[in-house]
């Protein structure tokens, strides 16, 4: 076979993949729609399957084109399998497969463009608006399906409520390095008391050197986390005005269908985002916040970040040790296990400034925490020990 006739009959073979995908996706959103009691919910999905339809019949054309003809769309097994799979697993589960699907779509047509179809300027557009309408369908399907999973539902909570006015984060920095300092030093001195038959002078050492390496870690996570997250967000908001310069249409369209999520009509929400796209720079601050949840530009000073989170680790870290400066023995560690399970209790109830959770089981929370940690550090302490 000539690399012509080759290249023609892999082209031909893209298209007619592209068109089998466009269909059997439109039917899932049809099935999905069939079966969504709200009324906006099904308007949305009906929507997307009327885009994949648009795709299917521009990649019949394409084939046409080519000389060949559409393949014969047959409900096989695997088909009604995969049905059937959607409606016994309920509607949730249906859109974050649909999801993944159209993330995997909109890749595939990105590298399409590049491959398949490189010398096809019009094909080349046409792959790089589908790829659009996926991405757009995919950030629409995410918004519409609640997480899968309680570890899938904290960090979409946590990429949410990081973005939020950081007015007092400092507290928060504070209360965590507090909580980092004085977990590691009395775990590091409880293992050394019991690796050294509780001998002052070697826990006075440990604990000072766990409580400086400590300072200096949390100090300096925070200063870059404060950077790195104010660094983040203006990316991001740059890779949004990127795009609403260059696809103010889809832009627009995807907005669209945010609004519709929150109640309005279509009319309504297509009324609303074309209004809002006379205001570019409040446009690109929507979708940001539509899309990725970045709604908030002030940011904690990054020395402030670091002053507070190592401060407050330093007091932390230096409570354990407190009394190895007093006296010696088994009575020192005594003394720093009680005082350490105050301060873990006073810290637990501290972070229910910052939480939504009750002062008392925070703090017993933390204070059983401190148990599990002495207990655990001090039998591997003696248990090292008493290999030397």
């Amino acid at each position: 076979m000539a690399p012509e006739e080759k290249n023609h009959h892999q082209t031909i073979n893209v298209a007619k993949r592209n068109w089998q995908a466009e269909i059997e996706t439109a039917q899932t959103y049809r099935d999905l729609a069939e079966r969504e009691r709200d009324e906006k919910r099904k308007g949305i999905l009906l929507r997307m399957a009327e885009a994949e339809e648009r795709h299917a019949q521009r990649w019949e054309a394409k084939l046409k084109e080519l000389g060949a003809e559409p393949p014969v769309y047959n409900d096989t097994i695997a088909r009604r399998l995969n049905r059937w799979w959607n409606k016994i697993a309920g509607a949730e589960i249906a859109i974050h497969r649909m999801e993944a699907t159209e993330e995997r779509q909109e890749a595939e047509f990105h590298d399409q463009a590049e491959r398949a179809f490189a010398g096809e300027h019009d094909v080349q557009e046409f792959l790089r608006k589908s790829a659009l309408e996926e991405k757009a369908h995919a950030r629409v399907l995410s918004a519409m399906a609640p997480p899968a999973n309680p570890r899938t539902a904290l960090d979409k909570i946590l990429k949410r409520e990081r973005w939020h006015g950081r007015g007092g984060s400092w507290v928060a920095d504070a209360i965590y390095g507090a909580n980092d300092g004085l977990g590691a030093v009395f775990g590091i001195v409880s293992g050394v008391a019991g690796a050294t038959n509780n001998q002052q002078h070697y826990i006075l050492i440990s604990g000072l050197a766990g409580m400086l390496a400590s300072t200096l870690s949390m100090g300096a996570g925070a200063y870059l986390a404060a950077k790195s997250e104010a660094e983040v967000y203006e990316a991001e908001i740059s890779r949004e005005r990127a795009e609403v310069e260059e696809n103010p249409e889809e832009e627009i369209e995807e907005m669209s269908l945010f609004y519709q999520l929150q109640g309005f009509t279509p009319e309504e929400s297509q009324r609303m985002a074309e209004r809002l796209a006379e205001q570019p720079e409040q446009f690109v601050q929507a979708m940001a916040q539509s899309e990725l949840g970045l709604s908030e530009h002030r940011f904690p000073n990054q020395w402030s970040a670091a002053l507070s989170a190592g401060i407050s680790t330093a007091i932390g870290a230096f409570v354990p040790i407190i009394p190895f400066f007093f006296i010696g023995g088994m009575a020192a560690v005594i003394a720093s296990f009680a005082i350490s399970l105050v301060a873990h209790f006073l810290v637990g109830a501290l972070k229910s400034l910052i939480t939504i959770r009750s002062w008392w089981a925070s703090g017993l929370e933390m204070t059983w925490i401190g148990i599990i940690v002495a207990v655990v550090t001090y039998g591997l302490g003696l248990a090292f020990g008493s290999l030397g």
